[in-house]
C-alpha cells in the first residue's frame, strides 16, 4: 500500500483506467464475435455491416493504446478473409 500521496493517486487513475480499457476490450471482442456469427450464418449483407463496425472498433483500440497496431492488422486481416469466403 503506498504512503506518498501521488502514489495513492496513481494506483486510483490505474484502476480507473483499467476498467475503461477493459470494457473498450470487452465491445472489440463482442463486435468480433458478431461478425463471426453472422459469416458462419452466410449472411454477406450483415456481416459486410459487422465488419466494417469491427474494423473501426480494432483502429479505435489502437488509437487508444489498447491494441498494438501490427496485431489490430493481423485481426483485420483475417476477419476480411473470412469475409471474402463469403462470396
Amino acid at each position: 500500500m503506498p504512503n506518498i500521496k501521488s502514489a495513492k493517486k496513481r494506483v486510483k487513475v490505474t484502476e480507473k483506467k483499467t476498467l475503461i480499457n477493459l470494457s473498450h476490450k470487452t465491445a472489440l471482442k463482442t463486435a468480433i464475435k458478431k461478425f463471426e456469427a453472422a459469416a458462419a450464418t452466410g449472411n454477406k449483407e450483415e456481416a459486410t455491416v459487422l465488419f466494417n463496425q469491427a474494423v473501426k472498433k480494432l483502429d479505435q483500440s489502437v488509437s487508444r493504446g489498447i491494441l498494438h497496431k501490427n496485431n489490430a492488422a493481423r485481426k483485420k486481416s483475417q476477419l476480411a478473409l473470412k469475409l471474402a469466403k463469403l462470396a
